[in-house]
């Protein structure tokens, strides 16, 4: 007799059932406890050594690899003009630069497969004054999808006790009229800080067309009224389970806030559902590994704060990446009630579902932020706070933030051996193609064999299971060009601004100029190209890694065109039917007869 099958899966509840919590034995309060993420899965111990074996021998092959590169580190034989000399030096360099980046994410990933942590849930303490806070910029983001998650945040469920308070709140940038009525009829207490001089500054705390600005001017308002800070992306519905599986960590007094994972449903358009997979990596091990150290991310899709700790560093940080850096802030400060370092608690528990970028620019706009807000917290931010922080949280936050640096710097390297390979014949290192090949083809599936292991924690509730997450990866590398435009931004000083990710009704149509970085190192590998068959340069192996780029810079506007055509055809071949179907429900009763 077949077994029944198994339930579905709760990706509300995949940290396990609440439980009460536990009295700490001298002091008597309450502090998290974690359990591995293996805990669940039989013959846990032996897949934990495997994980263990696994990724040392991940990173011993890697560093093989390296050192073969290294003893075939080639030098002229022959007198060779300066500019080639320098050419042939600045090759090798980028080579082990790039192999130096490609090992520190091995070592991130296999790090953080290992020690990855579940916290395990308790019931939340009833009777705190909570605020759940969503914010709208109306020009630019639609209001019944703001509505719809204002609805869905009212429905939430909280036991207020006889001291407490449960309100939904919404920050208005634009002092929207029909905002205000809709928010008046569902209960739900409105905020502007529109035409208030003192909310609108140029620069820190309260700046202007900012979402910092604005959870900040809301702070300095009302924030008082509150004990805990809830909030989520406007575009995310929240579960009614939301707060009872999220606000019981903070009876720890020193957890300073509680996150969970961003994850999208709308998984319709190739773009949206790509998305969705390339997060894995950080939201179901990454995190959960910073669980280890006590000290996960802030990500501002939705999250539980304590209002005093945020208050106490200063409110929310004053960057593009205002989750990232204001969760820094408060990694590398105290409490001042029990005076140890704030902590933080990942939950892998999915209490809201959320709409993804649905068009290409959407989407490189959203990741442009991203990775220069990024940028810019390891460029300010850390020297001025990293060293507050121990030496294993600082080494895992050096390690979390490589992802983009690695991105960008790997594609801006490689793109300089390229050029320098077609325009000035430098090679830099004499290893036969095929070994070559081999050897990197090794190296990569072992690290996919370790990416593929872990994918059973795959906290998505939209992605099947059992799927490797190739969209992820391969969406990772098509948007290389984007992390290496936002990089040489942040490194030449150019301003970046804050910017909505369309979505939606908003997200329009798309446009050419969301290829715009694509074309333009399509533009350079092109001219080094013509450079190379014009001075006798070009050979088939030194093309190889040009012309996987110039596929990466033509593969997401090729995509696009494909899914344009797609989508007309399909128009055009339901166009009969429906010519039909109009023509019958305007037939006079004669004819319908006949």
């Amino acid at each position: 007799m077949a077994a029944p099958p198994a339930p579905p899966r709760d990706f509300s509840r995949l940290a396990g059932d609440l439980t009460h919590p536990p009295r700490h034995r001298e002091k008597g309060e309450y502090r998290v406890r974690y359990r591995s993420v293996t805990r669940s899965a039989t013959r846990a111990k032996w897949r934990l050594c495997v994980s263990i074996l696994l990724g040392v021998f991940n990173v011993m092959w890697y560093l093989a690899y390296v050192s073969f590169l290294a003893v075939n580190v080639k030098q002229p034989t022959k007198v060779v003009p300066p500019a080639t000399a320098i050419a042939n030096d600045i090759v090798i360099v980028s080579i082990f630069l790039m192999a130096t980046l490609s090992l520190i994410n091995v070592v991130s990933f296999s790090i953080a497969s290992i020690v990855a942590r579940d916290p395990i849930p308790v019931t939340p303490e009833p009777g705190h004054r909570v605020a759940f806070v969503t914010a709208i910029v109306p020009s630019k983001e639609s209001i019944a999808t703001v509505m719809e998650t204002l609805k869905a945040a009212v429905k939430i469920k909280y036991d207020v006790g006889e001291t407490g308070g449960y309100d939904v709140w919404l920050l208005d940038e634009g002092r929207d009229d029909e905002i205000r009525r809709l928010c008046a009829d569902n209960c739900i207490h409105y905020f502007s800080r529109k035409d208030l001089p003192r909310y609108n500054t140029t620069k820190g705390q309260f700046r202007a067309k900012t979402k910092h600005g604005n959870y900040n001017a809301w702070v300095d308002r009302f924030g008082d009224r509150y004990d805990f800070l809830a909030s989520v992306d406007n575009d995310h519905l929240p579960v009614p389970v939301y707060l009872e599986r999220m606000l019981g960590y903070l009876r720890d007094p020193n957890v300073a806030f509680v996150v969970g994972p961003q994850a999208y449903g709308n998984i319709e358009s190739i773009v949206s559902r790509a998305a969705e997979s390339q997060q894995f990596p950080f939201h179901s091990i990454i995190q959960r590994a910073a669980n280890f150290w006590r000290i996960p991310m802030l990500v501002g899709t939705n999250y539980v704060m304590r209002i005093d700790a945020l208050r106490g560093v200063g409110g929310f940080a004053d960057s593009i990446t205002e989750d990232m850096a204001t969760g820094l802030k408060l990694h590398t400060s105290r409490s001042p009630l029990t005076g140890k370092r704030w902590k933080s608690v990942y939950t892998p528990d999915v209490v809201s579902l959320g709409e993804g970028p649905t068009t290409w620019g959407a989407y490189f706009g959203q990741q442009d932020r991203w990775s220069r807000g990024t940028f810019e917290v390891l460029k300010h931010d850390m020297p001025r706070r990293g060293w507050r922080l121990t030496p294993p949280r600082m080494l895992h936050y050096a390690l979390i933030t490589t992802f983009y640096p690695s991105m960008a710097l790997g594609w801006i390297l490689g793109a300089v051996n390229a050029v320098l390979y077609l325009a000035f014949g430098a090679n830099g290192i004499s290893v036969p193609v095929e070994i070559w090949i081999a050897l990197y083809v090794d190296t990569t599936l072992f690290q996919l064999w370790v990416y593929a292991r872990n994918r059973r924690y795959n906290v998505s509730p939209v992605e099947a299971e059992g799927t490797f997450g190739l969209m992820g990866m391969i969406l990772s590398v098509l948007t290389s060009p984007i992390y290496a435009g936002a990089f040489i931004r942040s490194i030449t000083g150019r301003k970046s601004n804050f910017a909505v990710t369309p979505k939606g009704d908003m997200a329009g149509s798309e446009s050419l100029t969301a290829f715009k970085y694509h074309f333009a190192w399509l533009f350079v590998f092109a001219g080094a190209t013509a450079t190379a068959l014009w001075r006798g340069y070009f050979t088939l192996a030194v093309y190889m890694w040009p012309a996987l780029a110039v596929v990466t810079c033509l593969a997401p506007f090729t995509i696009y065109c494909g899914t344009l055509y797609s989508a007309r055809r399909a128009k055009a071949a339901t166009a009969p039917s429906t010519a039909v179907q109009l023509s019958t429900l305007t037939a006079s009763p004669e004819e319908l007869s006949a």
